[in-house]
């Protein structure tokens, strides 16, 4: 059996990939099972992804929607914590529970080999019968191409690697995608700089809803709105295609802070970015709120991802391979898989199905 062997030879019965909220809660589950497993990190300390973000950055959900399994977030009903509590937060659950966790160790490779997977982790070699891949959504930032044909004079930079306004040289900036954190850094930038934003805003869930609606909010937005129903179904359609919806920003706090809506960006005209309706728009900076792409390409499988880049899969469970399970993925059950108080559900999923197969 692989699990009297694993001190000698590295061999496990789960390899879980990505020690951020949805690696840790699989083990969670499967450390209740008694299963064997090790969670595999790329950085030094767990939490570091979210330390990484910019420095005001909150969460987009309150307090009491922000808990892992088995352990209540601290702070009070209806605040929202900020990056580094959640950090810190990841790292008191990991000793909490005592979950066996390799740092440092980022994956190159992860290849299938008959009855068994092997994974190239920073230079060692893992064997594992199943392997649970919970790197994240956020691997690489996702850069428009005209990006390149921007005037030299006019600062870039994706808000994966913005940290605060004194960053940026003095004048106008443009931000680049009106998505939640497009628009909390717009909001953010507009304090100290004239600033545009650039992109059409999705849908907004009403700050109240989500402060002050309490369990029967949370209830429906957690059993209603997944791909099982009618209306979860719809809802996936427009957050894949538009993005997730605005949680605790609005379009309006854009007008109140006096920041500029414009059209999306079209291209680039004599190094100037230029939009939908024609208007060049001259700023000092660019901040481009474009999400990210998925990166599967160390995994050495054909099938196991489509034509969008994202995986295959069953609620987390790969049809392409047996034992290989993905987890933290947009929209993977419901609207609630990519908040951090919904992935306990995906999680507990995933560890039955590891269990009984």
């Amino acid at each position: 059996m692989l699990k009297k062997m694993e001190r000698e030879t590295n061999q496990w019965d789960t390899v879980i990939i990505g020690g951020g909220q949805s690696g840790l809660a699989v083990g969670y589950f499967l450390k209740k099972m008694n299963k064997q497993f090790i969670i595999l990190e790329e950085n030094n300390r767990i939490g570091d992804s979210w330390r990484m973000r910019w420095d005001s950055l909150k969460l987009f959900t309150p307090t009491q929607h922000d808990s892992l399994p088995g352990m209540p977030f601290p702070g009070s009903k209806g605040s929202f914590p900020r990056k580094d509590e959640m950090a810190d937060y990841l790292e008191g659950y990991l000793k909490e529970y005592s979950l066996p966790v390799q740092l440092n160790s980022k994956v190159n490779h992860l290849s299938a080999k008959n009855n068994h997977y092997e994974i190239d982790a920073s230079g060692n070699k893992l064997i594992a019968q199943k392997v649970v891949i919970a790197t994240g959504t956020n691997p690489f930032p996702k850069i428009p191409a005209l990006s390149s044909d921007i005037s030299r004079e006019i600062f870039q930079i994706h808000s994966s690697s913005y940290t605060n306004p004194d960053l940026l040289p003095p004048g106008d900036v443009l931000v680049v995608g009106a998505a939640t954190s497009g628009i909390e850094i717009a909001l953010e930038v507009s304090k100290i700089h004239r600033t545009f934003i650039s992109g059409k805003p999705p849908f907004h869930i009403p700050d109240k809803a989500i402060k002050y609606g309490g369990e029967l909010y949370w209830w429906i937005i957690k059993n209603i709105i997944t791909i099982r129903t009618p209306i979860g179904k719809k809802v996936k359609k427009k957050i894949i295609r538009g993005g997730s919806p605005l949680i605790r920003v609005s379009s309006d706090d854009l007008k109140v802070a006096g920041v500029t809506s414009l059209p999306r960006v079209a291209g680039v005209e004599n190094g100037y970015p230029k939009l939908e309706d024609g208007t060049i728009i001259k700023v000092k900076s660019i901040i481009w709120a474009t999400g990210y792409r998925p990166d599967f390409s160390w995994i050495g499988m054909v099938d196991v991802t489509d034509e969008t880049g994202w995986p295959v899969t069953d609620r987390g469970v790969s049809p392409v391979k047996k034992g290989l399970y993905f987890m933290g993925m947009p929209f993977q059950f419901g609207l609630t898989s990519g908040l951090v108080g919904g992935v306990g559900r995906d999680a507990a999923f995933i560890a039955r199905h590891i269990k009984h197969n």
